[in-house]
């Protein structure tokens, strides 16, 4: 994978590090965005629409301001999880950390386990690894939102477009597998929503 690790670390340095990070990227991807969101205007967001602690959920059941202070929020644990990887240690290790972020938002200790989906800890990462690709892929997810009204649709349509930009981004061999493997939580997270989907029962993003 290119530039494992960042110049300058010695080996030493870098298997104390990385733990480290490991640790750090896990417990800042389990921060509950969506729960402290709705919390400030009365609600349990796990009792209320899909009850998924995410954006999404949050735009249905408390409108557009209050989904992009989630999102914003969740993107945020990602983002820091890729540029502490890249500047810390490499762009190798960035992936790593994303991943772990990502599981950590998804399966919170702290909270049992039951988190969010992902995509927007996912999106905040690319921000960082892949700018250009991910404001094509935010204008896919848009693009796609507003012709379904579904958020899963879009957001499963970005996810399995992602490997490709990363591709065409110049990204190694490795570097896509990893954003695959990235994706391949995310899509797993959302099998409820294809069931849903499949049975005509799926929610509509209808944000106030």
């Amino acid at each position: 994978m290119r530039g494992a690790t960042g110049a300058g670390h010695d080996d030493g340095a870098v298997l104390v590090l990385v733990p480290v990070l490991a640790v750090a990227a896990y417990l800042v991807g389990t921060f509950p965005s969506a729960r402290l969101v709705a919390a400030s205007a009365g609600v349990d967001i796990t009792a209320a629409g899909s009850g998924n602690p995410g954006a999404s959920n949050v735009t249905r059941v408390l409108g557009w301001q209050r989904g992009l202070a989630v999102f914003a929020l969740d993107a945020t644990k990602g983002a820091l999880a890729a540029a502490a990887g890249r500047v810390l240690v490499g762009p190798g290790v960035a992936y790593l950390l994303v991943a772990l972020a990502i599981v950590g938002h998804m399966f919170p200790v702290t909270r049992r386990f039951r988190g969010g989906k992902g995509v927007a800890t996912a999106a905040g990462a690319m921000l960082v690894l892949h700018p250009l690709v991910a404001v094509v892929l935010a204008a896919v997810w848009f693009a796609v939102s507003r012709l379904t009204r579904k958020a899963s649709v879009a957001s499963l349509a970005a996810t399995a477009a992602l490997p490709v930009g990363a591709w065409l981004d110049g990204s190694t061999a490795l570097e896509v597998a990893a954003v695959v493997a990235i994706g391949v939580l995310v899509v797993a997270r959302h099998l409820p929503n294809l069931r849903r989907l499949a049975a005509g029962t799926e929610p509509s993003l209808r944000g106030r």
